[in-house]
């Protein structure tokens, strides 16, 4: 495998990179979720400082033949969440931003939901490009006059064009139906319901209603003490409104039909993989938790990530995957280190290309892998800052895990674990990746 470089595969080219070059990096500047909107046109991001920023795809050559540019600007920045206080459980709410995801455009604005660990808010960014002026009761700043009796004649506001100003504003507050932490935001097909879920529930909304949430799953015991596993993602079938699915710590996932039932508790069915017995060991429960998972576009199969793997899973199969793909198998043996820096409980999504041939995911050290569906070949490539130039096609990276390292190669005890790519997200349509680096996130283009 790593052959990346053979002919016929997918060579990848650098883009661009957003973000400061400073060592010290502040924590609210932190990316935590990255998104594409439907059409790929617009990319959003979102930080631990709760600000959102959206990129806006560079739109020469838009319309016409051939080749694209895949670089982003920056189209509109506001502030999704500030930090909060529970006084009831003396907690402090963070503002980081947890998931982004957009909604379907139906007008000339463009519409998304951002959440933290306990509110989810609707955004409405649109652009102005003409403003009204010359009003009889207002004066040049838009505030109303106190003084009327100085006007003497009326006058007809005219429009002007102004130069363009894209406006975010909130429309929806979706508040006060979670105990625990939001992890994960899902629009269901329909366009008019999405889902949420923390540790223990997942809600369903109406876009158009804000005091009022239906509890379609609730795993939480009689007693807590008898707590095994909790949810850690979850999310809508691309196609079919009443399926969703989601994953546990233990590694299992479900399926749940909304038709079935109104409290999706029982499952209509149960994705889970026999454990090895081979690989027992005293971290096998925290390495099978799935950090995240993903339906195809087709609706036909799931991806899933746990700590040292992807799988895809058949929807018609529910006793093993379809395909396993170690992601970074050399950390097996290093386990215990990252026990106790705590790296064995960070959380890595996953990604489908538009297509459902690659699925992609990030490591340590800034690496990021792209598996092949089809050649079952795959690559291990690095973002990196350094020696990168535009349209620079990246070289394929190797991990040594023993006896004497060839050149280009990087041993396994030199990788940087303070150096992650734990948020990723492809272009619905094209070979275009989007990877967060701590503060950075980088941008790169596929070609043949």
């Amino acid at each position: 495998m790593d052959s990346a470089a053979n002919s016929g595969d997918l060579l990848w080219c650098f883009s661009q990179v957003k973000g400061t070059v400073e060592e010290d990096v502040t924590e609210a500047d932190i990316i935590s979720c990255v998104e594409f909107n439907s059409d790929g046109e617009l990319l959003a991001t979102g930080d631990k400082g709760g600000r959102v920023v959206i990129f806006q795809r560079d739109q020469t050559g838009k319309g016409c033949d051939g080749p694209r540019s895949g670089e982003y600007n920056v189209y509109s920045t506001f502030q999704s969440h500030e930090p909060e206080f529970d006084y009831l459980k003396s907690l402090e709410i963070e503002e980081k931003i947890n998931k982004i995801r957009w909604l379907k455009r139906c007008n000339a604005a463009h519409f998304l939901l951002s959440t933290n660990d306990k509110t989810v808010k609707l955004w409405k960014v649109s652009e102005k490009r003409k403003r009204a002026e010359g009003f009889n009761l207002r004066d040049g700043t838009g505030s109303l006059m106190h003084d009327v009796s100085s006007i003497t004649s009326l006058r007809v506001p005219v429009v002007k064009s102004i130069d363009l100003m894209v406006e975010a504003s909130p429309r929806r507050v979706f508040a006060n139906a979670h105990t625990y932490h939001i992890n994960s935001i899902s629009i269901n097909s329909d366009w008019m319901t999405f889902l949420s879920a923390d540790d223990l529930r997942i809600n369903l909304w109406h876009l158009e209603v804000t005091d009022q949430s239906f509890n379609i799953v609730d795993i939480k015991p009689a007693n807590m003490e008898e707590l095994t596993e909790v949810i850690t993602a979850a999310e809508f079938h691309p196609t079919e409104c009443h399926l969703f699915v989601y994953s546990s710590s233990k590694g299992t996932i479900r399926l749940c039909d909304m038709r079935s039932q109104a409290l999706c508790d029982k499952h209509a069915k149960m994705f889970e993989e026999p454990e090895d017995p081979a690989n027992r060991s005293f971290f096998s429960e925290i390495i099978s938790s799935i950090s995240d998972v993903k339906f195809s576009h087709n609706g036909r199969y799931l991806l899933t990530r746990d700590y040292l793997s992807l799988k895809v899973w058949d929807l018609h199969m529910d006793s093993k995957p379809v395909e396993s793909y170690p992601v970074h198998e050399y950390l097996r043996s290093k386990l215990c280190a990252l026990y106790e820096n705590d790296c064995i409980f960070d959380k890595f999504e996953c990604a489908w290309s538009g297509n459902d041939r690659y699925v992609m995911t990030g490591s340590y050290n800034n690496f990021f892998r792209i598996f092949d569906r089809e050649t079952r070949r795959d690559v291990t490539l690095e973002a990196n800052r350094e020696n990168l130039k535009p349209r620079q096609v990246l070289k394929p990276r190797r991990v040594c895990t023993s006896g004497k390292r060839k050149k280009d190669e990087i041993s396994v005890d030199c990788l940087d674990f303070n150096k992650k790519i734990l948020h990723t997200a492809w272009h619905p349509t094209e070979n275009i990746v989007s990877l967060a680096a701590t503060n950075n996130f980088y941008l790169f283009q596929g070609r043949d």
